[in-house]
């Protein structure tokens, strides 16, 4: 099975359990089969990589795009085919169209015929040198699979700047079911409206003005993970 195939599958998978409401246990799935596999995990950022607008002229698109053959060409090199075994059976009878067509047809060229991996190649040039979609600070209804996409890069990128016993901390979270998180998370804010308030006592005018502006970001923060990190982070720094 092509990472096409299977990034689809998986997308789709994830996708479907936030209506099963099986999305929290998935996750840490996803984070042992994935993510914890340094290879298997730097695929699956390529192929979302090779799908992202980023505003880049032709001649850097396309330097930027025979870079990333040559990492993906080596780093499946690296990838135990039981890994992605693994993968495929967590995800079960999922199926799924291949969003990632062209990524395929281009990364795996016997895949595909001269003229169907040169028009692959157009079209992934055309995708980096697209603008980067500015966000809108409103709402915006995103369609649940792009949610799915976001959440996976992001979680992704947040993990890899972990130390070992951060992510143990991260995963003993993720067991935790939701209203013990959630007591933990307002404790957390507690405390650190408790610190922040005993230090507006005695500051000047400038710094008093950031505590308050602090103090704001973190009554609004509501109960992620990822927000209960950087809340815990903020408050042993205190």
């Amino acid at each position: 099975m092509k990472i096409g195939i299977l990034k689809s599958n998986v997308d789709k998978f994830l996708t479907e359990s936030y209506s099963k409401g099986t999305f929290k246990n998935e996750v840490i799935n996803f984070n042992k089969l994935v993510l914890t596999k340094k290879n298997v995990a730097k695929l699956f950022y390529i192929y979302d990589d090779l799908k992202t607008n980023k505003g880049l002229n032709e001649s850097i698109a396309t330097e930027y795009l025979n870079e990333t053959i040559f990492s993906f060409e080596s780093t499946l090199k690296k990838v135990k085919q039981s890994d992605l075994e693994k993968i495929k059976k967590w995800v079960g009878k999922t199926n799924s169209i291949n969003t990632y067509s062209e990524v395929d047809y281009l990364l795996y060229p016997t895949l595909s015929k001269l003229e169907e991996k040169i028009e692959s190649k157009k079209i992934i040039i055309e995708t980096l040198k697209q603008s980067p979609v500015v966000e809108n600070k409103e709402l915006i209804n995103l369609p649940m699979q792009t949610m799915v996409n976001v959440a996976n890069r992001t979680i992704s990128n947040y993990i890899d700047d972990l130390n070992e016993s951060e992510k143990d901390e991260l995963f003993k979270f993720l067991s935790m079911d939701n209203s013990e998180l959630n007591n933990k998370f307002n404790d957390l804010k507690e405390n650190i409206k408790t610190k922040l308030s005993v230090l507006n006592e005695s500051s000047d005018e400038e710094t008093n003005k950031k505590i308050n502006e602090t103090l704001q970001m973190v009554e609004s923060e509501k109960c992620e993970l990822i927000n209960f990190f950087k809340l815990k982070n903020l408050n042993d720094s205190l």
